[in-house]
C-alpha cells in the first residue's frame, strides 16, 4: 500500500508564485497525497487563486498567524499522512514523477531526502545548491552547514515535532536535526526532489538567521566543536566564491 504523504504549503501575499507551487503538488503522478495550504490572511489575490483549486485540497486555512513557523505548525497539526513535506509558496516539487520516485527508492524509511535546484525571482535556474546533499545523512550532518533544504526532505510524521517558535528564521534546521536524531533509517534518493526560489525570509534577515543557526548548532554539537566547525565553514565558503569567480571570469 502506498504511504500517505501530507504536503503542506504556507503562503502570505504571494499571488505571483502560489499557483506554480500548487500545480507542482496537484500534478504529481503519486495518488496518495493530502494537500494542506495555510494562508496568513493574504490581501493580494492569493486566496482567490487558491480557491480555484479548493476542491482538490484536503485542508485550506486563511487567517492571521504569528509567523512562518506558527503557520507550519498549523499545517502539521492538520496533517494525517504517514510522511510530511513542506513545500512553501514559490518552491516546487521537482517533477510530476518525483514523489513516486522518492517512495520507490526504499521501503518504509523514516526520512527520505534528495537534491535541490535553485531558481531566481524570474524562475531562471541557478543550478544546484552550494551545499550538495550528503551521501549519508544523520543528525550530525548539519555541523558544517544546512546540507539539505527543508523542501527536499520527507519526514515520517510520527517523528515530526512542532517547530520551536523561539526561532524566527531557522527553526526548520532545529526541526530536521530533531527528526534525524530519532530516525532509524534515512534514505538518500539520489535524485533532484525540489526546486527552491531563492530570497526567502532567512535570506532577507540573513544576519539574524545566521545567529540562530549558530545557537542551534551549539545546542546540538557543543560550543567548542561548533566554533571549530565554523572555521571550516568559512574556509569552504571562501573556496566556493573563489572558484565561482574564476568560472565567471
Amino acid at each position: 500500500m502506498q504511504p500517505k504523504l501530507s504536503v503542506i504549503t504556507i503562503v502570505y501575499n504571494n499571488v505571483k508564485d502560489i499557483e506554480r507551487t500548487m500545480l507542482s503538488v496537484l500534478n504529481q503522478t503519486y495518488q496518495n497525497i493530502e494537500y494542506i495550504i495555510i494562508d496568513g490572511a493574504s490581501k493580494d489575490g492569493t486566496v482567490e487563486k487558491i480557491y480555484n483549486y479548493k476542491s482538490r485540497l484536503a485542508q485550506f486555512i486563511s487567517e492571521p498567524d504569528k509567523g512562518i513557523y506558527d503557520a507550519m505548525n498549523k499545517g502539521l497539526a492538520l496533517a494525517t499522512g504517514d510522511y510530511v513535506l513542506f513545500m512553501n509558496s514559490g518552491d516546487e516539487i521537482y517533477a510530476p514523477e518525483t514523489v513516486t520516485e522518492v517512495f520507490q527508492s526504499a521501503a518504509s524509511a523514516d526520512i527520505y531526502y534528495g537534491e535541490t535546484e535553485m531558481f531566481d525571482q524570474d524562475w531562471i535556474s541557478l543550478g544546484q545548491r552550494r551545499h550538495h546533499a550528503p551521501e549519508h545523512f544523520d543528525w550530525q550532518s548539519f555541523r558544517y552547514g544546512m546540507s539539505i533544504s527543508h523542501q527536499a526532505i520527507y519526514v515520517r510524521r510520527s517523528l515530526a515535532e512542532p517547530f520551536d517558535l523561539k526561532y524566527k528564521y531557522s527553526s526548520d534546521i532545529d526541526w530536521i536535526i530533531k527528526a534525524a536524531k530519532h530516525a532509524s533509517s534515512i534514505v538518500n534518493t539520489h535524485i533532484y526532489v525540489a526546486k527552491y526560489l531563492v530570497g526567502g525570509i532567512s535570506k532577507k534577515k540573513h544576519l539574524a538567521s545566521l545567529k540562530e543557526r549558530f545557537h542551534i548548532f551549539t545546542k546540538y554539537y557543543g560550543l567548542i566543536p561548533n566554533l571549530i566547525n565554523h572555521i571550516f565553514i568559512g574556509i569552504n565558503l571562501a573556496q566556493y566564491f573563489i572558484r565561482h569567480r574564476r568560472t565567471n571570469d
